[in-house]
């Protein structure tokens, strides 16, 4: 196809306007996950031909019809009036409608290309991070967010007039988004396009019209879209034999938009949709002079006949292109050698190629890792940080040396160009067209080169391996970040602008930070076990303070409030405990107390507080092993580091995390969430367990907790928490009482946040991504929060809306009248006296209430139940609190039941842990192993306490009631209950027979799973 037939294809300027005006009457097609502040009502679809700053007024003019007003265009159309300095514009800041809005993004997918957006009146570049795609104006240092990915961006490409970004992701409900430049908004969205896992690769057509994709999974998709059309399927589409390789990138024929190219380690795949389908071809050398297919037919890729092409070039192969001018495709490899495939004019003889019409120029020693064409010029990066530029004769022009790069992984040119002379390698120097450029290495380093100035300068120097370290300072705008290569850098989160930095040669592997709560010191735990505390605001320390007393990975550092001691937590279950000196004899200094290997499961949270009665520090640990240990700090010497008191907290949640209550109550509480999605309250000094709630429920558990601190000018009591999940990061308002509606969370980490600090004004948390390399500032509104808690309304809205049908519902009336029931029977069922009716029951009446609303708690669950309601008001009052209201209960009964319920899967892996395997292979329990463990295991059952719970369950008839109350004054038989036992439960019992014909459930109930409420 010609270029003029190309053009043909492509939508006109007036298409592309109109396009824009049809789509402002239309609804907007949002992802579900963006976040964008943007409300007003956007088209789907809008093109622009490349508009340079001079003409952007006219063109804009031009394009409007005759009598159209521009004011009232403007407000229907931000695409359509944005110009290329409205994102970056000065204007108002924009209220805040989200509690959390992502304020920044320190890091970057060093494994993506990075683009030039802009050039010359300002330096504007676009590459992703994480979930995120980010438009850095390095000018005025800052960045535009573009949020709406549920899964780390995977990859994205930019149209030929740098209008057009279009991002896209791998995993579960992934989206291809396309994003105008200009204005930073989302104008069409292609949603679960390769649904076997996501899109691997993605490329615009020369003229913006048509998109490609290439699909994950080991069969590949390649699809190719008319994204400016209303439609949701592609025009093309077709799927890659699994012997071609996975293959990792694709582009356009920039001559012909019905071609297109991909490649792989081994193989590289040249497509066509002449002939109306999207058919595809390898590019192979034969052996023979003749077509070797037998048939019509081709052969084997592997095949004898065909020559194997790694082998010939020496390594493997790495980007290929499309020549600007000529029918050739051009393939970078390991070797550096450059192959030339010359292709035919009949598209099925590319699969043939004699091998006078392949080449293999060996241009450098080392890999060539980026391959790339500008104007009339061959473009090569390899991984020395070498950049080489060829004419169409494989001729140097000119090569940039000095750039002090590793390995390159992308080159994107400027679309701004002028003329000039290259230092060119040969003794004529020609006048060219020279172009700007921006390089990205392995390493996260962008430099933005100046051909013309011969010039360069660094636009980002990011993370390149995991971060799990990330603290804020306590009096002030700074933010540390440690990664897993050793090094601290030191950043001002106000002015984004990085302080200072420090590489740890020896230790690497930074895995927790803290300041202490003055800021004068800041303390490192590593990979290796080692401590080190240094100054905050040189990063250098004593290198007697670097302490080497654990083999296992530190995992958590905390200072005391007074910075007298520094505790840490390792792999190995055991705490650490340092001490600072201050003696008159020698200088101020840190010492080691000792270590405690306290747990034997792994802990989750070190905490220091100070005692009720003084102002010693105490230091307390949880672990997985449910223990809550504390530490006598008081007694404890050199070596010897002593234990005051070891609780078992839990039953079987295991707990997550803790942080200290604020004091919102007469009494000291300790918070603790566990992994059954609860937050309960623990008084400080009996360690009772005073509260249980209900706490946020976004899909995982909640790992770390922080109560943020108090701010000038707001109210005493307004605590707020915020919080982490496997992926998301949240806001809780304080109090706690089990209201879903004052919790806010949202993805902010799809791989997983490893740490997460909150600043000392309160308006940040900042989250580290770990495996993403990522460290993301959050910027934080109380007032949004509180608005939506509002819109959950008040009192026990909230908790009627949590049952099932609502206070209209039959469970909520179901639930009155079981609960005036439990004043009936409390003041005896067959009593003939006047009865008191009131609006409460009694407490010892709770227990048989929630069982029967299905809920089941242990003995100890039930003993935390009436621990919280007796002990509900005695810090105030002085007495214990004996009965219970309906609103009181609904609320008690919503915090306390499992947060979703009793699964499928619990049962099955019950059955697999505790049972066998039957005669049908299923796993089964014994009827005599099941009734040992209801003796011995768990909370043992005595055997009175089993034959009536069994009795009951398996619903013996009247007339046998009837006579046991005759022959035994307790109207239980414990010989004819045993033999009941005996004879109803079978010998092998499955879960059917478990949930079904013991329980009682309803097959429904077998089939119930947990859900996530988010």
């Amino acid at each position: 196809m010609s270029d003029a037939e190309a053009k043909k294809n492509e939508p006109s300027v007036s298409h592309q306007v109109q396009v824009v005006q049809d789509a402002e009457s239309e609804e907007h097609k949002q992802p579900a996950c963006s976040s964008n502040d943007e409300e007003e009502e956007e088209p789907e679809d809008s093109r622009g031909e490349q508009r340079k700053s001079s003409e952007e007024e006219e063109d804009n003019e031009s394009f409007r019809e005759p009598g159209t007003d521009k004011h009232k265009l403007t407000r229907e159309s931000q695409v359509y009036s944005a110009t290329r300095d409205t994102l970056f514009a000065k204007r108002e800041t924009p209220i805040k409608i989200h509690a959390l809005s992502l304020d920044w993004v320190c890091g970057v997918n060093a494994a993506l290309p990075v683009f030039s957006l802009q050039d010359h009146n300002q330096l504007v570049i676009v590459y992703a991070g994480a979930h995120v795609g980010i438009i850095y104006n390095h000018t005025s240092n800052s960045q535009h967010i573009l949020q709406g990915h549920c899964n780390p961006i995977s990859c994205m490409c930019v149209s030929e007039d740098r209008r057009w970004i279009a991002t896209a992701d791998e995993g579960p409900q992934s989206a291809v988004m396309i994003w105008d430049s200009y204005s930073g908004i989302p104008v069409h969205t292609l949603f679960d396009c390769h649904p076997e896992g996501g899109v691997l690769a993605i490329a615009f057509s020369r003229g913006t019209k048509y998109l490609a994709t290439l699909g994950t999974g080991n069969f590949q998709c390649v699809c190719v879209w008319d994204w400016t059309s209303e439609t949701e399927k592609p025009l093309y589409s077709t799927q890659l034999h699994p012997e071609y390789g996975c293959q990792r990138n694709i582009i356009f024929n920039p001559n012909d938009s019905t071609q297109l190219l991909s490649s792989s380690d081994s193989k590289v795949l040249l497509y066509s949709t002449a002939q109306g389908s999207l058919e595809y071809i390898a590019l192979r050398v034969t052996k023979s002079c003749k077509d070797p297919a037998l048939n019509g037919t081709p052969l084997p890729y592997h095949s004898p006949e065909y020559y194997n092409i790694v082998k010939m070039a020496g390594g493997s192969l790495s980007q290929s292109v499309f020549h600007w001018k000529e029918p050739q495709v051009l393939t970078g490899t390991a070797a550096g050698t450059i192959i030339m495939w010359e292709l035919m004019e009949d598209f099925a003889a590319n699969q043939s190629l004699t091998i006078n019409r392949v080449h293999f120029i060996s241009l450098l020693q080392c890999p060539i890792t980026a391959v790339t064409v500008t104007d009339s010029y061959i473009v090569i990066g390899d991984n020395k940080g070498h950049i080489n530029f060829y004419d169409e004769n494989f001729l140097s022009v000119t090569y940039f040396s000095e750039l002090n790069l590793d390995a390159i992984v992308s080159i994107s040119f400027s679309q701004e160009s002028t003329e000039g002379y290259l230092e060119d390698c040969t003794l004529d120097a020609k006048l060219s067209i020279m172009r700007n450029f921006v390089v990205s290495t392995v390493s996260s380093k962008v430099v933005h080169v100046n051909v013309q100035k011969n010039t360069h300068q660094v636009l980002l120097r990011e993370n390149c391996e995991p971060v799990h370290a990330v603290a804020c300072h306590p009096k002030g705008p700074v933010v540390v970040i440690g990664n897993q290569n050793g090094v601290l850098r030191v950043w001002d989160y106000n002015r984004k602008l990085p302080l200072c930095s420090r590489v740890f040669k020896t230790e690497r592997q930074i895995e927790c930070v803290t300041f202490d709560p003055k800021g004068k010191f800041l303390a490192l735990g590593f990979g290796s076990g080692a401590v080190h505390v240094v100054d905050p605001k040189t990063l250098e320390g004593d290198p007697e303070e670097c302490f080497h007393y654990s083999k296992d990975s530190i995992t958590h550092i905390s200072f005391s409030a007074d910075s007298r001691y520094l505790a840490t937590a390792d792999a190995g279950k055991a705490v650490m405990v340092f001490r600072f000196y201050a003696e008159k004899d020698s200088l101020p200094h840190w010492k080691y107390l000792g270590r405690h290997r306290s747990h034997y499961k792994p802990i989750k949270g070190l905490l220091f507080g100070v005692q009720l009665d003084s102002i010693q520090p105490r230091l307390l640990s949880l672990g997985m092993d449910r223990l809550l240990v504390e530490y006598d700090l008081e007694n404890s010497d050199v070596d010897k580091l002593l234990i005051s008191s070891s609780e078992r907290i839990e039953q079987s949640a295991v707990p997550m995390c803790m942080t200290w209550y604020p004091p919102l109550t007469a009494e000291q509480f300790l918070l603790i969430g566990s992994d059954q999605y609860k937050m309960k309250l623990f008084n400080s000094t009996t360690k009772m367990c005073r509260k249980t709630l209900l706490g946020p429920t976004y899909g995982s558990p909640i790992r770390k907790i922080e109560v943020l601190p108090l701010s000038q000018g707001r109210d005493a009591n307004s605590y707020f928490m915020a919080y982490i999940t496997d992926d998301k990061v949240g806001l809780q308002i304080l109090p706690l009482d089990g209201s879903p509606y004052k919790s806010n969370a949202l993805i902010c980490h799809p791989t997983g946040v490893s740490a997460f600090a909150c600043s000392y004004d309160r308006r940040f948390v900042f989250t580290a991504g770990g495996s993403d390399c990522t460290v993301l500032s959050w910027e934080i509104s109380f007032d949004a929060l509180e608005a939506a808690a509002a819109l959950g309304g008040k009192d026990l809205e909230p908790f009627y809306r949590l049952l099932d049908g609502g206070r209209d519902g039959h469970f909520y009336r179901e639930m009155e009248d079981l609960f005036y029931y439990c004043q009936m029977r409390h003041q005896g069922i067959e009593t003939m006296d006047r009865r008191q009716v009131s609006t409460t029951i009694p407490l010892t009446e709770v227990p048989s209430l929630m069982r029967a609303l299905a809920f089941f708690p242990t003995e100890q669950e039930i003993e935390d139940v009436q621990n919280e309601v007796k002990f509900s008001k005695y810090a105030e009052t002085g007495k214990y609190t004996s009965d219970i209201n309906l609103e009181e209960f609904i609320k008690l009964y919503v915090n306390h039941r499992p947060a979703f319920g009793i699964s499928s899967d619990e049962l099955d892996q019950a059955f697999q842990v505790l049972g066998g395997h039957g005669s049908a292979g299923q796993p089964v329990l014994q009827r005599r192993e099941l009734l040992e463990l209801l003796q011995v295991r768990g909370e043992p059952m005595t055997e009175d306490e089993m034959i009536e719970c069994f009795s009951t369950l398996l619903g013996r008839d009247d007339d046998d009631d009837e006579e046991d109350e005759e022959s035994s004054g307790d109207g239980i038989d414990k010989t004819d209950c045993e033999h009941c036992v005996e004879n109803l439960i079978p010998d092998e019992i499955s879960r059917e027979t478990f949930i079904g014909h013991i329980l009682g459930f309803p097959p429904l109930a077998q089939s119930d799973s947990p859900s996530s409420t988010e």
